[in-house]
């Protein structure tokens, strides 16, 4: 079983940025990958990248690459996603999720084992 707990949400207006964190307890986690997926009001949670602790691969989508980064702590199980320069349409709930499998990168909800809470972004213009 894995726990995984988001924070660092908030209000934050538009060109400004925003640390949120996903702290992971649980057996094995040193296996897992972690992802990073949001989702806005009214559509469908989409993937915006991840990072694996078996290999310390980071990867991240096409269309989020740029503005956001993804970074973890081994030490202490925890991951992070810096937005920078943020729109409004980035405002969405945003969530991570443990995979114990291989295939992480592909960005399918179904993909991932365990999720988060999720916390709210949201980006006044």
């Amino acid at each position: 079983q894995v726990q995984l707990v988001e924070s660092g949400g908030g209000l934050v207006q538009a060109g400004g940025s925003l640390r949120l964190s996903c702290a992971a307890s649980g057996r094995t986690l040193s296996s897992y990958a972690m992802g990073w997926f949001r989702q806005a009001p009214g559509k469908e949670r989409e993937f915006v990248g991840g990072i694996s602790w078996y290999d310390s691969a980071i990867y991240y989508v096409d269309s989020m690459k740029g503005r956001f980064t993804i970074s973890g702590d081994n030490a202490k199980f925890t991951v992070h996603l810096q937005l920078n320069s943020v729109k409004p349409e980035d405002t969405a709930v945003y969530y991570c999720a443990a995979d114990a499998g291989s295939t992480w990168r592909d960005g399918k909800v179904s993909t991932y084992d365990y999720w988060g809470q999720g916390t709210q972004v949201t980006v006044s213009s």
